[in-house]
């Protein structure tokens, strides 16, 4: 999709992705941190994505949209595979050690990644009111995920987690404009389908060993639980959802929304654990929202730059 065929009606549906995709993604910190030491990272990404390949065909198949046109050039599959397994995997092993909410903090640095990525490869350009929105969301998740204090932000170090998960974010901000740099005029739904296939199949060749050493009956429910939940949701659904939106926003735009993810970590943890946030947090979650209208009432780009 061309900007130019791009209407206001696109964008705001690309909002409405990313806000969707944004909890979805939340979820999988609150859902994955209760698993992460229960099974091999390895093992379960190249599950979660085979399966998550599986559902979206299905689907693709049931809305008439499923081609098998859509995997020529496989090695454009191969590298976005590469990319979002590395996210996956590298996310779970930051989680055996930190806790969701840090995890989310790190993941915020995510939108500045994607802009440089975006500028770098797809020739976008950050404007002054993206800034600002920019800016404000990382204000406000870190208000959230330092609840407000200033002295647990000043005394904040980056423990062997929170640095695994960090390139495994660089890989996800990579990810973002590679998307329609990279696309041919497949169908959301084929793309998503073709990547997910691609990164269960360069996972499980890496995992090879742990995936045979896992033993899968043993598992507890809990496991199976939250590995449903990561197959249609965090990995068919927002994959799908991400696709969608870098099809109709800039990569830094979409990235933004990952402001929101610490919110909906605390927001998870309280309905997980019924632990109550403090109202100073309100603040954070307030300078968030104004970020997202910021960004979501940005204007057209200057004359002569790029946009997806």
């Amino acid at each position: 999709m061309t900007r130019a065929r791009i209407t206001r009606r696109d964008e705001l549906l690309g909002h409405g992705a990313m806000l969707a995709f944004s909890m979805l993604v939340a979820g999988s910190f609150s859902f994955g941190g209760r698993i992460a030491n229960d099974i091999d990272p390895l093992a379960l990404t190249a599950l979660r994505l085979l399966l998550g390949a599986l559902v979206v065909g299905a689907l693709a198949a049931s809305l008439g949209q499923f081609s098998w046109r859509a995997f020529r050039a496989p090695w454009r599959y191969l590298l976005l595979g590469a990319l979002f397994g590395a996210y996956f995997v590298l996310m779970f092993e930051g989680l055996k050690t930190a806790h969701p909410v840090s995890i989310a903090a790190v993941f915020t640095l995510t939108p500045l990644l994607a802009a440089g990525f975006g500028w770098a490869i797809m020739g976008q350009s950050a404007t002054a009111r993206m800034g600002l929105g920019l800016t404000l969301g990382a204000m406000g998740a870190l208000w959230v995920i330092f609840r407000g204090s200033v002295s647990d932000f000043l005394a904040f170090r980056i423990g062997t987690g929170e640095l695994i998960f960090f390139f495994g974010c660089i890989a996800h901000a990579l990810y973002a404009p590679l998307v329609p740099k990279l696309n041919r005029g497949e169908p959301v739904l084929m793309v998503s389908c073709g990547m997910m296939f691609a990164g269960a199949l360069l996972v499980g060749l890496l995992g090879a060993r742990e995936i045979a050493a896992t033993a899968w009956s043993a598992l507890s429910l809990q496991v199976w639980a939250t590995l449903a939940y990561l197959v249609i949701f965090a990995s068919a659904a927002s994959v799908t959802l991400l696709q969608f939106a870098s099809f109709r926003l800039k990569a830094a735009k979409v990235m933004a929304y990952t402001y929101l993810v610490p919110t909906w970590v605390v927001l998870w943890e309280l309905a997980l654990s019924g632990a109550v946030p403090q109202l100073v947090l309100l603040i954070g979650v307030g300078l968030t929202i104004v970020a997202l209208l910021v960004l979501l009432f940005e204007g057209q780009a200057a004359p002569g730059a790029s946009n997806s």
